[in-house]
């Protein structure tokens, strides 16, 4: 929340140029970048370090995003570690359809789990650029955000004592559910919802990849996914209704849904493991516009959450903190306002681009399970013309890999 209110049982308050609230990959990029240019900053996280770097969430990196990361010299493990893909699988009608998206653009996407990129920005900021963070704090409140003296306060938690650090700027990288959405003053934010009326299990299985690509299946009982993460850990996919119970989801019935909505003519039956991760998705997408409020600068799912449906959301938060980070640095060392002026269009425009194509990509990834024959019919057609069309396959890659001449 936003207040003007004292700081009660807090000692001389701290400064720093920035703080960033939250320790993700938006937050702890925006971090490094400003260490490299000698710019001091505080990142404040509610958890641990430790859950952090073990938390499992995205892990495909476009190629534009992991040349941004390496020329802020923030690439070596990814690109000593991460798998390279180039093509993916459709799976629809019965039958299997490859689409080598890197043949047609001279483009590939990453595969690196995101807990690994968290855990090499941490120790990139904290143990090597020596930039300032604080684990576990409690009770993170903004104050007075919309001045030119803001502040941030918490909770310590080895002390229980409230801290105040001073600033000149927020950047809030803290999530779809931090407290900087929630310090923005009323009636200053536009937000815009879509709420696609499905769930999607998500799930992680202890088995070795079932193939050397993304796999998606369409299948009137509803869509399924298959996404490598290592080499004996997999990230599965299932349509579910929105807002089901996970334990209604039995080990059994998790393969046996899943081995009927990837089957297809040829294909070998998925190699079955025990499944480490079950949780519900409901799929909804967000933009709050703009994403500046005074000196409150959002960035990642704090701005826009992205559904999972084209696996845009860690991208975006990457694009967010390099044009975020750069525009500080431009106003802190040499006054130049341009780049935080100009923050929130910049990023939007490619937040809006992939807002439009996770909409177009959900209506092909649940149109033949949408119960409607005429969905099912032109869904159909979506997925033949791919294939059928040299033109609509190249504009389909582009959209997919985040390949736009304009960004």
């Amino acid at each position: 929340m936003t207040s003007t209110s004292p700081h009660p049982d807090s000692g001389t308050p701290q400064r720093f140029p920035v703080v960033i609230v939250g320790a993700g990959p938006a937050g702890l990029t925006v971090g490094n970048i400003l260490r490299a240019a000698s710019v001091d900053c505080l990142v404040l996280e509610t958890e641990t370090r430790p859950f952090i770097e073990q938390r499992p969430r995205a892990g495909v990196i476009e190629e534009w995003a992991v040349r941004g990361l390496q020329r802020r010299g923030l690439a070596d493990r990814l690109l000593e570690r991460a798998q390279r893909h180039t093509e993916c699988e459709f799976r629809f009608a019965g039958e299997r359809y490859r689409f080598e998206y890197a043949q047609l653009t001279g483009v590939h996407h990453w595969i690196y789990p995101q807990q690994l990129l968290v855990t090499d920005l941490v120790r990139e900021y904290a143990d090597v650029r020596g930039g300032a963070v604080r684990f576990g704090v409690r009770d993170v409140e903004l104050h007075d955000v919309d001045t030119d003296d803001p502040s941030v306060s918490y909770t310590d938690p080895e002390t229980g004592r409230r801290e105040v650090v001073r600033c000149e700027f927020v950047a809030g990288c803290d999530g779809a559910r931090g407290v900087t959405r929630n310090a923005v003053p009323a009636g200053r934010a536009h937000i815009s919802r879509s709420d696609y009326g499905i769930g999607w299990l998500a799930l992680l299985a202890q088995a070795p990849p079932s193939s050397d690509c993304v796999l998606f299946g369409m299948h009137p009982r509803g869509f399924a996914g298959h996404m490598p993460r290592s080499a004996d850990v997999t990230r599965y996919y299932l349509e579910c209704p929105p807002g089901d119970d996970p334990e209604n989801w039995s080990h059994d019935r998790v393969w046996t849904e899943l081995q009927q909505r990837l089957g297809a003519t040829g294909a070998l039956p998925l190699t079955e493991g025990r499944l480490i991760e079950k949780r519900v998705l409901d799929m909804h997408n967000y933009v709050v516009e703009p994403m500046v409020f005074g000196r409150l600068f959002l960035a990642g799912d704090a701005a826009h959450l992205t559904a999972p449906i084209a696996a845009k959301g860690m991208n975006l938060a990457l694009h967010d903190a390099f044009l975020l980070a750069d525009a500080l640095i431009a106003y802190l060392t040499k006054a130049d306002t341009t780049g935080l002026d100009g923050y929130s269009a910049a990023c939007l425009g490619r937040v809006w681009d992939y807002q439009e194509f996770s909409h177009w990509l959900s209506e092909v990834y649940h149109g033949t399970s949408s119960g409607d024959p005429y969905r099912a019919g032109t869904t159909l057609a979506r997925l033949r013309r791919i294939f059928g069309s040299p033109t609509a396959a190249l504009a389909f890659a582009e959209q997919y890999l985040g390949k736009n001449a304009e960004y």
